[in-house]
């Protein structure tokens, strides 16, 4: 029996369905700049990798110049401050998967690579009533996934190996950060990526829900 005694949750995608949001405020900003959108599902492949690289990607060759990306990168910030929470909600499943983790006195953590004060808001909003002790997204002095800085920042801050730390996520960016950083990869199949690509970016496991991960734990089997 694996002895896991933490976890580190990724948040789009695994925590939270956040994409309607994410492409709803992107697609306002190409369509103010005259660029073609994208349809929604197609956002499942832009997002994960920090807000610079979803903007990157939705703009494709419409932006040559650094100084009109960071306009672009500007208006997704303001737009989406705007809508973050319209249609955004947990994933069936998730808040009974937080309660029981609690019950066992796991230790829960989040690393997103959203930026750090979104990250923090969504947390508070949808999850009120739990208890994470680090919740981190993307600051400049922690490099992003799938780096395992921030991973291990989190481990050590806690005091605790990251081999005794499960690392749920549901995009090859989280599986590579969990081997990485030596902790367990278990891919989420509710969020936006495949299974073939969890698989192939290096997870051990993968779930179909949320529930499905309490027999990692011990007492929750």
């Amino acid at each position: 029996m694996r002895q896991f005694t933490a976890i580190i949750f990724d948040l789009d995608g695994t925590l939270i369905d956040s994409i309607e949001d994410l492409a709803d405020s992107m697609n306002t900003v190409l369509e103010n700049l005259g660029f073609p959108t994208h349809e929604t599902e197609s956002y499942k492949h832009m997002v994960g990798d920090g807000v610079r690289a979803l903007v990157e990607r939705a703009v494709m060759g419409n932006v040559l110049e650094e100084a009109d990306l960071e306009f672009s990168l500007q208006k997704f910030q303001e737009e989406y401050a705007t809508r973050w929470q319209t249609k955004t909600r947990p994933y069936a499943g998730i808040p009974e998967l937080l309660d029981a983790l609690e019950s066992e006195d796991i230790r829960m953590n989040i690393l997103s690579n959203k930026l750090d004060h979104f990250t923090k808001l969504t947390v508070s909003r949808f999850f009120p009533r739990h208890k994470f002790s680090c919740v981190m997204g993307a600051v400049p002095s922690i490099p992003k996934k799938p780096d395992p800085a921030g991973a291990l920042f989190i481990a050590h801050a806690l005091e605790i190996p990251p081999q005794r730390f499960l690392f749920l996520g549901d995009s090859n960016t989280d599986m590579m950060t969990a081997v990485a950083a030596g902790m367990y990869p278990v891919g989420a199949l509710w969020g936006f990526r495949s299974e073939k690509e969890l698989l192939e970016s290096g997870a051990s496991e993968v779930i179909a829900s949320p529930l499905a991960l309490l027999p990692f734990f011990k007492g929750l089997e």
